[in-house]
């Protein structure tokens, strides 16, 4: 039996996208490059002709698009979701320009789920949204003229993806049993209701500090038991109170 190809790992999900004609040309830029695993937070039109005339002969794609109305919901089981921006933040997690970060998403889509959230098209993503991402990719452009249409941003990401997968490169640090979204989300959720409780942070006043700690573990990449060593830690912080 041939062994699960990394590239049906990989989601592919737009956030509030405005335009149905991107979506079907997301599509055939997907399929073009072997992934298959579209999601749709919040779309202002789908289904919709306009998709469907994009996607040529992509339409099978779209028929398998799972729309979701929170974010939550579409990185389920996820153990590293990857932001697509191309815009500055006070607060940045680790950067990869999109050859390295291609790598780094195959490195763990060997094993389980990843994905590559892209925002919507004027806007791209919120602040909140990159905070549910471990990392940054960015695609380097003309730094006079950094916009990229959607669908295009979408395939330059997927060809490095492709060919990521023909180097055929083994992952340099094996993976082991990293914690997923769920389990990070819980996590932080956790820490969060214990600093309250502490006094340490004041919800009326939070700042950047839930901000700051979530860069702070997406660059451990925590492991799924790391997450429940930490979990314990609080629970039992929190019993000696």
């Amino acid at each position: 039996m041939n062994a699960p190809c990394p590239l049906d790992n990989i989601r592919i999900v737009l956030s509030h996208t405005s335009h149905p004609g991107n979506i079907g040309a997301t599509a055939r830029a997907m399929k073009a490059m072997g992934l298959s695993s579209l999601y749709l937070i919040n779309p202002r039109l789908f289904p919709d002709r306009e998709a469907d005339a994009r996607a040529v002969s992509a339409r099978d794609i779209l028929e398998k698009i799972k729309v979701h109305t929170e974010l939550d919901e579409a990185l389920e089981n996820t153990v590293l979701v990857a932001a697509i921006t191309a815009r500055t933040r006070v607060l940045s997690h680790d950067v990869f320009d999109a050859r390295q970060g291609a790598r780094e998403l195959l490195r763990y889509a060997r094993q389980q789920p990843v994905a590559l959230l892209f925002g919507a098209e004027t806007s791209g993503l919120t602040t909140a949204e990159v905070n549910k991402c471990q990392i940054i990719i960015h695609i380097p452009t003309n730094p006079d003229f950094t916009s990229l249409n959607l669908a295009s941003a979408v395939q330059v990401v997927a060809y490095e993806l492709r060919m990521a997968l023909m180097e055929n490169e083994e992952p340099s640090v094996a993976v082991t049993s990293p914690a997923s979204f769920n389990d990070l989300e819980l996590f932080y959720a956790h820490l969060e209701q214990a600093m309250i409780a502490s006094d340490f942070l004041d919800p009326q006043k939070p700042k950047l500090l839930m901000q700051r700690i979530r860069r702070l573990f997406a660059r451990a990449r925590l492991e799924k038991e790391e997450v429940q060593i930490l979990r314990g830690i609080l629970t039992a912080l929190s019993k000696r109170r």
